[in-house]
């Protein structure tokens, strides 16, 4: 069998049963999905998913609700300003869309906060079309089982693109199936550091297997550090405004961080993003 016939034989035995996966689920379920899954671990986002389509089933929905309300709602799932692109990509969709989340991917990408990759996506598993869909386990999967490489290195946008339309099928349905296994194969199988190569079933056909699995020697991807960081502080300063219904004094955010100066950057950092904004009495709120 080739390659893009065992993955998907083998999704269809084995996917997790994610909400965003069911037949029920409406492309903008899957674009919301997909704007909370950006480096965010599955088991964060399952429950917030849920009470978020249940509040806002529609584009509509969440764009009539205030910003801050989004952001509330957004809780910890991190990086809070993928809340404010989703709720101005709501807007978008029930302003010129006619509340209804376009099907292909120049017009998705016209949408603000949607680049290519979540335009693919949405195309892909919300509408079932055949559009190569690319993130990082797609790629490792790719350049081990076709290119016998460790990993996939760099990334290489159209090369990426081109080399995942080469393994999809012709029709729909079965493209769409195939992009959802790739993807699902990186993510429990083909992992990054620990792959389970003996449970593989495309390692009859895997190139990086049948080499020996070769150790990847190219440039690795700096570690990420959190505790301390401007990232940090910006998340505890935002616990402290979603946290109150009303806006706060400086003093309850003096508390959250004992550093003044990486304090009152992180709060200007707030302001200018727009996840907050200071009233004229001073005290800080999040936005309107």
């Amino acid at each position: 069998m080739q390659l893009a016939d065992l993955v998907s034989d083998w999704y269809r035995s084995n996917a997790r049963d994610l909400p965003w996966r069911r037949p029920e689920t409406t492309p903008w379920g899957v674009l919301v999905s997909e704007f909370m899954l950006q480096q965010t671990p599955v088991a964060r986002v399952e429950p917030m998913w849920v009470e978020w389509l249940a509040r806002w089933p529609r584009p509509s929905a969440l764009a009539a609700a205030p910003r801050a309300e989004a952001l509330r709602a957004w809780g910890r799932l991190g990086y809070p300003r993928r809340a404010l692109r989703l709720h101005e990509a709501a807007r978008a969709i029930a302003e010129r869309h006619g509340d209804v989340v376009p099907a292909d991917v120049e017009t998705l990408e016209a949408l603000p906060g949607i680049g290519s990759y979540t335009a693919r996506a949405v195309a892909a598993f919300g509408y079932g079309r055949r559009c190569p869909v690319v993130d990082t386990n797609v790629r490792r999967v790719v350049a081990r089982a076709v290119h016998g490489a460790g990993d996939a290195g760099p990334a290489r946008v159209r090369a990426d693109l081109a080399d995942v339309d080469a393994l999809l099928p012709a029709d729909n349905a079965g493209a769409a199936v195939l992009s959802a296994g790739l993807m699902e194969l990186g993510a429990v199988v083909c992992t990054a550091r620990t792959p389970r190569c003996r449970v593989c079933p495309i390692r009859a056909v895997c190139a990086w297997v049948s080499a020996g699995r070769p150790a990847y020697t190219g440039p690795q991807r700096p570690a990420q550090a959190f505790a301390g960081t401007d990232r940090q502080v910006r998340g505890r300063l935002l616990e402290v405004l979603r946290a109150s219904p009303d806006p706060v004094d400086r003093t309850a955010l003096d508390a959250a961080w004992s550093d003044a100066a990486q304090r009152d950057r992180c709060l200007d950092s707030l302001l200018i993003d727009g996840l907050a904004e200071q009233l004229d009495d001073g005290r800080i709120a999040l936005p309107a």
